[in-house]
Order: C-alpha cells, then sequence, then structure tokens
C-alpha cells in the first residue's frame, strides 16, 4: 500500500492542513490556533480516515505545534508516520545567512516552493500576521529578506498604543484600491464615475489606508533593492492570508500563491525520499 501523505503548516494565527494525492495537493483547510482545541475535530477526522499516513509537520509556533501534534497522535491509526521538519526531516535550501541560522520554516519552505515552480530567480512575500520579503536567486540560494509588522498587528499596534484610536478589523471592504484610497470607478456600463481618493475619509480608514501603505510600499521598496542587488528583476510572488486583499492586481506582484509553504513542504519532502533512496543505493 502507497504510503499517503498530509501536510500540516503551524503558523502564528492559523494552521493549514492538506492531503497529497498522485503528487498534487489537494485543496487546504485552515484552523484557527485560537480554536484548535474546539476546531480540531476535521484534522482528526482526515487523520483517522487514512491508513499507512505519513503527517509531515511545519511550524513557526512551537506551543501550537506541540498540541496540534498530539492531536494527530491521538487520532492516528496504527502504522502512521509523524514527522517535523527540523527534526525528522531537513528543509534542504543553500543559503547565505549568518549563523546561528534562526530563520523561521516557513521562510524557507515558501522560498523552496517559490522556486521548485518557477526555477529562476523570486522575491517571496508572505503577507500574515507578519510581512516577510525574502530573496532566493537563480541558483536556487536563499539569501534573507526583511520582517515587518503585518497589516493587522499595524492596525492592532495603532489602536493600543494610543488614547483614541479604534480597533479596527482589516477586511475587504476597508482596504483600499491600488490607485490608493477609495471612489467608485465605474458604473454598470463601465464609463469612468470618479477616480479613487487618495484620502481616508475616517479614522478607520486613515488607519487602514496606512497599514496599507505601509505594507505595499515596504515590498515595492525591497524588490528594487533586490533587483539592484542582482542586476535583474526578479519574480515576485505572494502568499499568505492577507496577500489578495494587499496585493491582487498588483504591477508588481507576479502570481498569488495561497499555499506556497504547503508546496514547500512537498518540495521538501520528495527531495528528502530522494536522498533516503539515494542512501538506500549506496548501502545495497
Amino acid at each position: 500500500m502507497a504510503t499517503e501523505l498530509l501536510l500540516i503548516a503551524v503558523g502564528n494565527t492559523r494552521t493549514r492542513y492538506a492531503l497529497v494525492e498522485d503528487g498534487e495537493i489537494q485543496p487546504a483547510a485552515s484552523l484557527r490556533n485560537d480554536r484548535l482545541e474546539d476546531d480540531a475535530a476535521e484534522l482528526r477526522a482526515v487523520v483517522e480516515a487514512h491508513q499507512n499516513l505519513a503527517v509531515l509537520i511545519a511550524s513557526v509556533n512551537k506551543p501550537v505545534a506541540k498540541r496540534v501534534q498530539e492531536h494527530v497522535d491521538e487520532a492516528a491509526p496504527a502504522g502512521t508516520r509523524v514527522l517535523r521538519f527540523g527534526q525528522d526531516v531537513a528543509i534542504d535550501v543553500p543559503h547565505s545567512l549568518t549563523p546561528p541560522i534562526t530563520v523561521g520554516q516557513d521562510r524557507l519552505l515558501a522560498a523552496l516552493g517559490a522556486f521548485a515552480r518557477s526555477d529562476q530567480a523570486c522575491v517571496v512575500v508572505d503577507a500574515g500576521t507578519a510581512i516577510t520579503a525574502d530573496f532566493i536567486d537563480g541558483q536556487g540560494i536563499f539569501h534573507g529578506g526583511a520582517i515587518a509588522p503585518g497589516v493587522r498587528m499595524m492596525l492592532a499596534s495603532l489602536h493600543e498604543h494610543t488614547a483614541a484610536l479604534p480597533e479596527v478589523e482589516f477586511s475587504p471592504d476597508l482596504a483600499p484600491s491600488l490607485s490608493g484610497g477609495w471612489g467608485l470607478e465605474s458604473d454598470d456600463d463601465g464609463a469612468a464615475k470618479a477616480a479613487a481618493q487618495p484620502f481616508g475619509k475616517t479614522t478607520a480608514q486613515a488607519m487602514v489606508l496606512g497599514a496599507v501603505s505601509a505594507a505595499r510600499g515596504l515590498v515595492h521598496t525591497l524588490v528594487d533593492r533586490y533587483a539592484e542587488f542582482y542586476e535583474a528583476y526578479p519574480r515576485v510572488v505572494a502568499t499568505g492570508g492577507d496577500a489578495p486583499m494587499l496585493f491582487e492586481n498588483h504591477p508588481i506582484v507576479e502570481h498569488i500563491v495561497p499555499d506556497l509553504v504547503l508546496i514547500g513542504m512537498l518540495t521538501a519532502w520528495q527531495m528528502h525520499v530522494a536522498n533516503e533512496e539515494d542512501a538506500d543505493q549506496e548501502l545495497a
């Protein structure tokens, strides 16, 4: 019986998981980490329903990853293997980082996934709890990048560190257009009505516009700097929960790939299996 594969990526806010069938990642589901104990039944049901399963866990959140693994262990049929990246499976990405290496698994896996898909230099933007923008060159070498607060973290910080600014939830209704503001751009017949205005007309709009502009400006600045270093413009790929709201139809972002970390996990697993097979052949 062929080994089935379940990928679980534990992030700061959410945990994403997906089965792999015939080498293809199936549609992913997600759990909120703060509701894990309430929502884990769906994940447990997936584990219980599959025999001869290999479960791969990647994490940037050790306490939640520990709880996720406990749920998997409790639900797993006999013969299930649970493997952790960094312990049982290596993330084999060549890099130019300065020791000690403390880069998050999500950043390495997203870079690996992006390079596996494109086979060319990439800037990988992950827009979630934090925003990261990392560079991997045309030889697949990970050079590192930048980490900044995510849009929701910026909004929360404005609320928490001021006396009057309200608590604002980042949502599609509040996301300013790529032109920088709000306003009707066309009527039902497609005729122009009014250009989007580059002003927040309410306090909530002003806060969101500031946070979104900071995120988009960060990406613009870093892509320019990385391109100057590389002497060519790399492909820009975005992932993460907020990527569609920030970068849909963005002129500098070529692709939005929701589950780039899962793609990197599958790539790393395939490399791991290939290395094991090579080692077995050498011993034969």
